[in-house]
């Protein structure tokens, strides 16, 4: 580890000014691109400093490990994948119906998910042996999973959602669903289809999961999802 004193004195793993933020975005970046090629185990400290175009010590002034660097590039996708809830499901200015909300988002997920589905894979095979990261992931994503899971019992309060549903048991199934269908499909390649039909098709299972419509019935429980 280097003991030369840091020129931007920032603290260790905790940049305060602009350059040192910068800087560490480098080292993600390089990170993300060295674990992308080499994969996990293959990976070095010193290629991931070479790609960022910094020394080898001047890694530890910001990252205290591989481990460490790797689990923060894992919560960036992790952030990325999550992201729709935030643009198209819960996007407060939308005047869309929940179903085509729901059907916008899956498309987001699936296009980043297609993007960057080289990285993912890599973190999805470190998943199932690194059970920190497995629990942090798990963890990081819990805000947003909750976020789902009032969503669904505010549609079933309108009378838009099956309230027989449980919605915890919901989001974390259908959630799952749509992870493991784009995790089969773009990095292991054991599904092919046209990615308009998948979107469709995803989302109208969904849907019919929820058994959600645009409005209730009038004893005030949801029909079978509209899916034209």
């Amino acid at each position: 580890m280097s003991t030369a004193a840091p020129v931007d004195r920032e603290k260790p793993n905790g940049p305060r000014s602009r350059k040192g933020a910068a800087t560490r975005a480098r080292l993600l970046d390089a990170a993300k691109a060295v674990f992308e090629k080499d994969g996990f185990l293959e990976a070095r400290i010193s290629d991931i400093a070479e790609q960022a175009g910094l020394s080898h010590g001047s890694f530890y002034h910001y990252f205290d490990s591989k481990e460490q660097i790797f689990r923060e590039v894992a919560m960036e996708m992790t952030d990325l994948l999550n992201a729709p809830l935030s643009t198209s499901i819960f996007l407060p200015s939308s005047t869309a119906v929940p179903r085509e909300r729901i059907r916008a988002g899956i498309r987001t997920y699936l296009e980043s998910y297609r993007a960057e589905a080289q990285i993912i894979g890599v973190i999805e095979q470190v998943s199932r042996y690194d059970a920190h990261l497995t629990d942090e992931r798990f963890e990081h994503q819990q805000r947003d999973r909750e976020r789902v899971v009032g969503s669904i019992r505010q549609l079933q309060l309108l009378g838009l959602a099956d309230p027989d549903v449980d919605p915890a048991i919901a989001a974390h199934a259908l959630g799952a669903m749509i992870s493991r269908f784009a995790e089969m499909w773009f990095v292991q390649g054991l599904v092919d289809c046209d990615f308009d039909e998948a979107t469709d098709q995803l989302a109208r299972l969904f849907a019919s999961a929820l058994r959600l419509r645009d409005r209730p019935d009038e004893d005030g429980r949801p029909s079978p999802a509209s899916t034209e």
